[in-house]
């Protein structure tokens, strides 16, 4: 049985990919997963934001009492009681690479394209085989038009491509007035792959301390269809790779996202969940799946049930949904 996949230009053992996660901050984690059968792994992300601070905290320790006297600059920090740059996440990517097999994609979460385009060259250079861009920009000026939202993505995209020379993926979320549009312009713009979706995380408000506080909920299967529908939608109108991730929990998720024209697919919650043995039950899971339905590759099955190739494509567009409502019988 032939569980191969290609992603991103690398050939891949299985479709089985964990996502970025607080999973990979640990290298004995990653050994673990390439023990478990990942195909490769999805290194936790990298925040612009985080270097940021950095750089504020090293210029307020040492400028802190410059003033006071003459004497000041003998009470410059050291520099080990400050990290200053991505120089933490790089030596991860090189012990990661040197520890496993596996491609080792990295992760970037920024915010400018001077940050986006100088940390991609730096993880390209420490080794990593490919590089994910996690775009989550929640756009609140009311007067900014939705043109210019989407070329914030366009403009990150081109800007990172022309830095590096190993494929790149672009993560986004699924908020956009045209999403099959947008993906194509993504897939003009050089994407070489689209990890679909970035899931919205929302603030929850703490009633007894009336304070608005960061509240992650993990994903439940519920959550495939989002991904489902769009990779179905897209499958054979665009030239780049499709991952999908939310909501991929078990081998029957696997199928189903294979099915609609998902390259990989990627799994967090379901590890957090479960532990990162799961992948070898989700594998063998899938494995007993196609040997009972007689598929002896993920080539076979991938791409059947899209848009393009489903027995029933209005399944994917508005009269399959006024069909669904007026067929439902409460109980």
């Amino acid at each position: 049985m032939d569980l191969t996949t290609t992603y991103l230009g690398l050939k891949l053992r299985t479709p089985l990919v964990p996502s970025a996660s607080p999973l990979s901050k640990e290298i004995d984690n990653i050994r673990r997963m390439e023990d478990a059968g990942a195909a490769a792994v999805v290194l936790y992300s990298l925040f612009e934001e985080q270097l940021i601070l950095d750089q504020y905290e090293l210029d307020a320790r040492l400028t802190q009492g410059t003033e006071s006297f003459a004497e000041a600059l003998t009470y410059f920090p050291e520099p080990s009681q400050f990290h200053l740059g991505p120089e933490g996440y790089l030596d991860h990517i090189r012990e990661a690479k040197a520890a496993v097999n596996i491609p080792v994609i990295a992760s970037l979460n920024g915010t400018s394209l001077g940050g986006w385009t100088s940390y991609a060259k730096q993880m390209e250079q420490a080794g990593a085989d490919a590089l994910e861009l996690n775009v989550y920009y929640i756009p609140t000026d009311v007067e900014q038009a939705a043109e210019q939202v989407e070329q914030t993505y366009i403009d990150i995209l081109k800007a990172v491509k022309a830095a590096v020379t190993i494929p790149v993926a672009l993560k986004l979320g699924p908020f956009f007035s045209n999403m099959a549009r947008m993906a194509r312009h993504i897939d003009e713009a050089g994407a070489d792959g689209l990890v679909l979706f970035n899931r919205f995380y929302q603030p929850d408000i703490d009633l007894e301390a009336l304070e608005i506080r960061p509240h992650v909920l993990l994903s439940t299967p519920q959550a495939l269809r989002l991904p489902l529908t769009w990779i179905g939608i897209l499958y054979g109108r665009i030239r780049a790779n499709m991952a999908a991730t939310s909501g991929v929990h078990d081998a029957e998720d696997v199928l189903k996202m294979l099915m609609v024209g998902a390259d990989v697919t990627m799994m967090c919650s379901s590890l957090l969940q479960h532990g990162i043995e799961h992948i070898r039950v989700v594998e063998q899971r899938l494995r007993e799946w196609m040997e009972a339905h007689e598929y002896i590759s993920v080539h076979q099955m991938k791409g059947s049930m899209s848009q393009q190739n489903c027995a029933n494509p209005s399944a994917f567009s508005r009269s399959h949904y006024i069909g669904s409502l007026q067929s439902y019988r409460p109980l």
